[in-house]
């Protein structure tokens, strides 16, 4: 009987360390960061995604910079910028919230975390960012890249969303917290004020920890 009893409480045991595990991290350190990219995202399940990775790909996403001057000015800093996301927001969500809440969260982190920057890559066969060349002719080494004039001037996370969902759904939360990834920076400062989500908060803390941390941004830009 005390056997069996002890053997209940084990099982018991091991259940809830199930439940309250965090899981699996998508950014799986060892990996590249395109195959990091792909792996996480399909991981997900959500239908339309294995073409949207393909459109990605199409549009130049992998190759694009993320930002002019500031942080990962170069080529394929968009891409590397959006794994250093993802690899925050996993630990920010995992650290507030706890193994088995974030579990049920997870996907739309990867998602939004990954596309919250996607509109950076341009639209309409047009990049959002081209090579600045200075009036002498040669190119900025302070600022490498400039605004597309010949691309509207759309708010990039506005873009993100229209691109993402060309070919996969999104949450409402999905949606705003693209939407508001930059916070306090974002022309929507104010609206969200006081009653933002834990997703929300998780994509904006880690685009913060990883442009002004490891990436090394002022976002003098607008975070652009």
């Amino acid at each position: 009987m005390a056997k069996k009893k002890e053997e209940a409480v084990q099982d018991q045991v091991q259940e809830q360390t199930a439940e309250t595990a965090a899981p699996a991290p998508a950014a799986n350190k060892g990996m590249n960061p395109v195959d990091i990219f792909r792996d996480a995202l399909m991981k997900t399940e959500r239908e339309g995604m294995e073409d949207f990775l393909d459109f990605v790909q199409s549009i130049g996403f992998l190759d694009a910079p993320c930002s002019g001057g500031n942080h990962l000015a170069k080529k394929g800093g968009l891409l590397e910028h959006s794994v250093n996301v993802l690899k925050y927001a996993e630990k920010i969500g995992v650290a507030l919230l706890g193994g088995a809440e974030y579990n049920k969260v997870q996907d739309s982190v990867v998602i939004a975390a990954l596309l919250h920057d996607l509109g950076k890559c341009g639209d309409y066969n047009k990049p959002m960012y081209v090579d600045n060349i200075l009036k002498s002719g040669k190119p900025s080494e302070a600022k490498p890249f400039k605004r597309n004039p010949d691309l509207l001037a759309v708010p990039h996370a506005v873009r993100s969303i229209k691109l993402a969902t060309l070919f996969i759904d999104l949450t409402e939360d999905e949606e705003w917290a693209i939407l508001c990834h930059d916070g306090l920076y974002d022309f929507m400062k104010y609206d969200l004020k006081g009653k933002e989500t834990w997703l929300q908060l998780i994509v904006h803390w880690a685009d913060m920890c990883a442009s002004r941390t490891i990436e090394g941004g002022s976002d003098k830009e607008g975070a652009e």
